[in-house]
């Protein structure tokens, strides 16, 4: 099996018309935030389908695909590493961090869908009982990509109920100008309050709901009461 293998089984999916619906949602036009991407018009679904018949495929070979100007086959490079780490020795497991980290670091792992599917699978776990200084770092970057790695990382911590780097990356991007940041750090503070502890968000919304961008704020305030989500709001307003 090859990356070229995988790439023919996919073009099978292709329908017309799907490449161009495609590009509108994720805003490849010039000046958007995808500006530059090009797809063939395969959905995730059918992406996931032929990535089960290529899950062996080698780390070389999915570096190739994660090398193509495609974005499904940048996806379904990501997928295959988001699967096979769960499941790899301790070693490949450190070889699969690798290759993400130099592929997010080269620009590839570049649409919200690709960190999404992939940083919380590879990133998080690895992480889990080493440093996360990695994910501070990331936060910090001036590249959009690297920044929602390092938030959309933490969702695996908050799944184990560990709130701390959820926490702690939110105050880094708490003023964060880019909307699809916004609106990841309110979706992982809204997680926590619903897998962690409700009162550790009522807790950072009290401290940052007045300054906090107002996007951020509805994602992060979703699953509260009527009355919360009222006082909150109210607090944004003065």
């Amino acid at each position: 099996m090859t990356a070229n293998d995988l790439k023919a089984a996919l073009q099978t999916y292709v329908r017309p018309g799907s490449a161009e619906v495609l590009g509108r949602f994720f805003k490849t036009g010039e000046g958007q935030y995808g500006a530059g991407d090009v797809f063939i018009g395969v959905r995730v679904p059918q992406t996931r389908a032929v990535c089960k018949q290529f899950k062996d495929l080698s780390l070389d070979e999915v570096q190739k695909l994660l090398d193509s100007d495609i974005h499904e086959h940048r996806l379904a490079g990501l997928i295959l590493l988001s699967t096979a780490y769960p499941k790899a020795t301790a070693e490949v497991k450190q070889q699969i961090f690798d290759l993400y980290l130099k592929n997010v670091y080269a620009g590839r792992v570049n649409n919200w869908d690709l960190v999404d599917l992939s940083a919380e699978f590879i990133i998080g776990p690895h992480l889990e009982k080493r440093s996360r200084e990695l994910l501070i770092t990331l936060a910090k970057s001036d590249k959009l990509w690297e920044r929602r790695v390092a938030i959309i990382s933490t969702f695996y911590f908050l799944r184990h109920k560990d709130a701390s780097t959820t926490l702690q990356i939110a105050e880094i991007l708490l003023h964060d100008p880019e909307d699809l940041i916004q609106k990841a750090v309110g979706w992982m503070l809204r997680e926590m309050g619903k897998r962690v502890d409700v009162a550790l968000l009522v807790e950072f919304l009290q401290a940052h709901a007045a300054t906090m961008p107002r996007t951020m704020l509805r994602y992060a305030i979703e699953h509260l009461s009527a009355e919360q989500k009222l006082h909150f709001m109210e607090m944004k307003k003065k």
